[in-house]
């Protein structure tokens, strides 16, 4: 990191920028300083708006009292934007209390039941329209899984085949869908394993949200992915806020949205997964 950004970053007494692992969207680093560490994220050719919804999810986890970074400043330096955040000392914690968190976040509701968000998800090479709708259907089947659909054909990534079936796992979705009566919640949007930890006082913390209001099955279908959440977790989970019926088979629609995602995002290394979600959902 160059003169230029250390002498524009507004951070006093910066003694040392070390880069860190930030995920596969953002360049990362802890700047340790006189006082309290600072965590720094980069998205080079970006403008400042790119961290907009990350901002404002923050912001609504901190009104909605869930522990997470704090934002200290954003801005543009030599063409690239930037987010500046406190920096979260790592420790070990309870599942238990992550469940317990997780469910706090969910309990919060949009007031008149609208599905969305102020801003559009900005996803580094994958965006989604979050513009407020009265139907989560609509919201996640035709903003999500068809998009996401529609960039993997495009990029040959699915035969017609896969695409036809994806229509059948289309109808079950949406069926499915109808028959629930979704509430929305505020939601972390990306809550896999690498988007939360404990902090050194035990205390869990969410972070690098992908906010929206939606169903709160959405969020836990992602934890089912890639693991680290333990039965300790969904027990917790269910006792604050306990799940209506069928929940886990719709859970089943939300793996394959991330997977989804990765397979648009990464290529045919999820192809199979991708194939095994859509069996799923089909054969249950």
């Amino acid at each position: 990191m160059n003169k230029q950004w250390q002498n524009e970053l507004p951070v006093d007494g910066i003694k040392q920028i070390t880069p860190v692992m930030g995920g596969d969207v953002n360049d990362a680093y802890r700047i340790d300083t006189d006082g309290e560490p600072r965590f720094l994220l980069v998205q080079p050719g970006r403008t400042a708006e790119f961290y907009a919804a990350e901002i404002a999810g923050l912001e609504a986890f901190e009104a909605a009292g869930i522990t997470a970074p704090k934002v200290l400043g954003n801005g543009v330096i030599d063409g690239d934007a930037y987010l500046l955040l406190d920096y979260l000392e790592e420790g070990q914690g309870s599942q238990r209390e992550l469940g317990q968190l997780v469910a706090k976040m969910h309990l919060t509701h949009e007031p008149g039941n609208l599905f969305g968000f102020g801003l559009p998800h900005e996803g580094g090479d994958i965006s989604f329209n979050n513009e407020w709708t009265d139907s989560w259907s609509e919201l996640f089947v035709e903003r999500r899984l068809d998009h996401l659909r529609d960039r993997i054909v495009a990029e040959n990534l699915w035969s017609e085949d896969d695409a036809e079936k994806y229509l059948q796992v289309r109808q079950v979705i949406t069926d499915a869908l109808e028959e629930h009566r979704s509430v929305a919640s505020l939601l972390h949007g990306d809550l896999w394993a690498g988007n939360y930890m404990f902090l050194s006082d035990g205390r869990p913390a969410l972070f690098d949200p992908s906010p929206l209001y939606g169903d709160r099955e959405f969020d836990l279908g992602a934890t089912t992915v890639f693991g680290g959440f333990t039965e300790d977790f969904y027990d917790a989970y269910q006792q604050e806020y306990p799940l209506n019926e069928g929940a886990w088979r719709r859970i089943r629609f939300y793996r394959l949205y991330l997977l989804m995602v990765h397979l648009a995002k990464f290529g045919g290394t999820y192809a199979n997964s991708v194939e095994k979600s859509m069996d799923d959902i089909l054969n249950r």
